[in-house]
């Protein structure tokens, strides 16, 4: 759905309005053929201020299963939809329809092998977008080529080494999130414990890959145990795509100079997000030696995790969402 978000001020005290025709107190639309009288809006005071988001357009009855993706197009007149199994094409003057643009769903649902974790549109070709799946791949599709793109134009997967395949191989290898650089020639992919860097020109393997936290990799059948395996992490690009932010958990997240070829791992709290306090680089020691300025992994807090960040698209300001709260950082310089 199409947000808008708006906030009342009158006078000295603050007030939010009521008393809405069309819409109900909480946004919601009313059967216009239950209007039979004309209400006029008024001002109701309130403690707090109060931000309010009205949805607009509501596009509704296209997917049986959980959206995990929206993505607007180039043209600025379409954007897609991605859940599980399909991905649907919507023009947003029209709200009672959509395109089936890719299905996956088997005939019969115990062959389903695989699901869609993310799609994206392609930055300045309209006709282009990829979606990655829960087998580690991403597909880019063309839609010039046919109506329903099952059939991919490319797939970008990297080799598997068969010597390190373990059972929790298939599951850390699904991919929870892509994103085109600005320029459009290239994407970066996030599994549960890399970040690939792909060039569209080259679907044999990534161009680079960043460990986000290796250190895990111990510690995988603990966390098969509580769930956090099947987390979800974000991944956006920073600057003109020569920085990439990711979240982990603690409340870390890490920030990757592609420049520089140096990486910077930071912690959200309170203590940090104070005016003029400069972060400091955490790091994490594993086994019984370790540095004193290092935390050790069996100290993090798998409960407090970073899955959703941003940066900002022309200023150096990222914002990550930390459970409950949302911190925003203003960095002096571009990198890490």
């Amino acid at each position: 759905a199409v947000v808008s978000t708006q906030s009342g001020h009158y006078g000295r005290g603050r007030y939010r309005m009521n008393g809405f025709n069309l819409h109900d107190e909480y946004g919601v639309q009313r059967d216009l053929n239950s209007v039979n009288t004309l209400r006029i809006p008024y001002l109701v005071p309130v403690d707090e201020l109060t931000v309010e988001a009205t949805p607009k357009r509501v596009y509704d009855k296209a997917h049986v299963y959980h959206v995990n993706s929206i993505s607007l197009n180039s043209d600025d007149e379409t954007f897609l939809s991605a859940d599980d199994l399909r991905i649907n094409l919507w023009h947003l003057d029209y709200i009672n329809e959509c395109y089936m643009l890719v299905d996956i769903k088997p005939a019969n649902m115990e062959d389903l092998t695989e699901v869609i974790t993310a799609a994206k549109f392609h930055p300045t070709n309209c006709n282009h977008f990829v979606y990655s799946s829960s087998k580690g791949t991403i597909r880019l599709c063309d839609m010039r080529e046919q109506a329903l793109c099952d059939q991919h134009s490319k797939l970008f997967e990297e080799p598997e080494d068969n010597g390190s395949r373990s059972f929790f191989s298939e599951i850390i290898s699904s991919i929870s999130d892509v994103k085109f650089s600005s320029c459009g020639r290239y994407m970066v992919s996030r599994d549960y414990l890399t970040i690939k860097l792909w060039d569209l020109n080259m679907d044999s393997r990534p161009v680079e890959t960043y460990n986000v936290h290796e250190y895990l990799r111990s510690k995988l059948c603990s966390l098969y145990e509580n769930d956090c395996i099947f987390d979800k992490f974000e991944v956006v690009w920073g600057g003109p795509s020569n920085s990439i932010l990711t979240g982990s958990y603690n409340n870390f997240f890490r920030i990757f100079d592609r420049d520089n070829m140096k990486e910077a791992c930071f912690e959200a709290s309170r203590e940090s997000a104070r005016p003029k306090t400069q972060l400091k680089n955490c790091k994490v020691g594993v086994g019984p030696k370790r540095r004193k300025d290092e935390i050790s992994v069996e100290m993090l807090d798998f409960n407090h995790k970073i899955l959703h960040a941003h940066w900002h698209p022309t200023d150096n300001v990222i914002a990550v969402a930390a459970t409950n709260n949302l911190y925003l950082f203003n960095g002096k310089h571009s990198g890490a």
